[in-house]
């Protein structure tokens, strides 16, 4: 979501004796512009490597499949969870739950990072740098009934990504810095996308679906959504300063956008992509298609948020523009009945041992606003 935190300065008006922090024209649409690029190139970097995870001849790359099962189950759990922080933030001093979240999202920006640089470092490394391999190998028991826990295979350049993630992330946990947190952001976003892999499409109207429900009730029927955002210090979501133009990098007034308005659309035009190199006709119609829808529905929100100045669940506009312009696409080409069934060239995936079990966090924020902070 979007939020504009207040602050006295250039755009501040005063309501009801408070100080309200209202974004100049300029500085709104460069907030909202780099935040609709941010969420496009983890969606679009994503649904690349989506395919090679998928055609992955090795089991510990295998994807994570999303079953309808899990889909339908999917936005019960999220808002369990959502509402099991909004009553943590109420009960508990919200220093201490930040402190842990802190914690544990700087362990998991690390191995998400690291995994985002990887295929990067693979062509910058250079070849006449040594690069040696370890194994880190977890077992338990002897003999026959030895069983491996961890086998984890890497090389001195999965080494450099680590360090250099690591450093991102003590600058994300001493500073809270809003580039450190979308450096964050956007890996969890491209490891969802890449990483959680839908069997059909069927599944995606499904998991679709439940979340655009899940959405509107908790925007629109309580402020559960709103108070966790505003109170959650966490990399899931991507933020840009309004007040950038006059302030740099030291803005405040942020825009903010959950990344479940990225990783949920994102996974479905994943599974385009994979459907148009299942077609082998070396056309990309289905994944353009729902890629233009999702810069449609997108811009949408936006324009809809600002003209409202209310807070918008983006998966109302969203998930109707993703699933709606590629099933017209299906119906004018006669591949409709096609497009909801199974994928047939991929090896079967592995079975998602629970909504977003990978290095992505659960529960995503999925709204985009701007609102003041009180």
């Amino acid at each position: 979501g979007l939020v504009a935190k207040a602050h006295l300065g250039p755009g501040a008006a005063s309501v009801n004796g408070t100080v309200k922090f209202v974004a100049t024209l300029e500085g709104a649409a460069v907030a909202y512009g780099s935040l609709v690029l941010m969420a496009l190139l983890p969606i679009f970097f994503g649904a690349l490597r989506s395919v090679n995870c998928a055609k992955s001849k090795n089991s510990s790359d295998m994807p994570e499949t999303i079953t309808s099962r899990d889909a339908a189950r999917f936005p019960i759990i999220a808002s369990c969870t959502l509402f099991g922080l909004y009553l943590f933030f109420k009960i508990f001093s919200q220093e201490y739950i930040n402190l842990l979240l802190s914690i544990y999202f700087f362990i998991l920006g690390i191995l998400a990072l690291s995994h985002t640089l990887s295929p990067a470092m693979n062509r910058v490394y250079p070849t006449n740098l040594p690069n040696k391999q370890y194994q880190l190998l977890f077992t338990q028991g002897t003999g026959e009934t030895k069983e491996e826990i961890i086998n984890y295979e890497f090389d001195t350049k999965d080494l450099v990504c680590l360090a250099f993630s690591s450093v991102v992330g003590v600058w994300y946990l001493l500073k809270k810095h809003w580039i450190a947190n979308n450096l964050f952001g956007l890996a969890f976003s491209l490891n969802g996308v890449e990483l959680l892999h839908l069997n059909n499409v069927s599944t995606g109207c499904i998991l679709l679906g439940g979340l655009f429900i899940y959405d509107v009730f908790w925007v629109f029927g309580t402020n559960v959504m709103v108070t966790v955002a505003r109170s959650f210090e966490a990399p899931i979501k991507l933020v840009f300063p309004q007040d950038f133009l006059e302030k740099g990098l030291a803005a405040s007034n942020f825009a903010m956008l959950g990344l479940g308005d990225i990783v949920i659309p994102g996974i479905f035009i994943a599974l385009l992509l994979r459907f148009d190199v299942s077609l082998k006709k070396n056309s990309r119609t289905y994944f353009y298609t729902s890629f233009l829808a999702y810069i449609f529905g997108l811009g949408l929100t936006i324009f809809v948020m600002h003209t409202f100045k209310h807070a918008q669940p983006a998966l109302l506009y969203l998930v109707p523009a993703c699933i709606g312009f590629p099933v017209l696409v299906a119906v004018i080409k006669g591949e409709l009945t096609d497009a909801f069934a199974l994928l047939p060239p991929f090896p079967p995936s592995r079975p998602v041992s629970g909504p977003f079990s990978s290095t992505v966090p659960s529960a995503p924020l999925s709204t985009l606003y701007s609102l003041p902070s009180p």
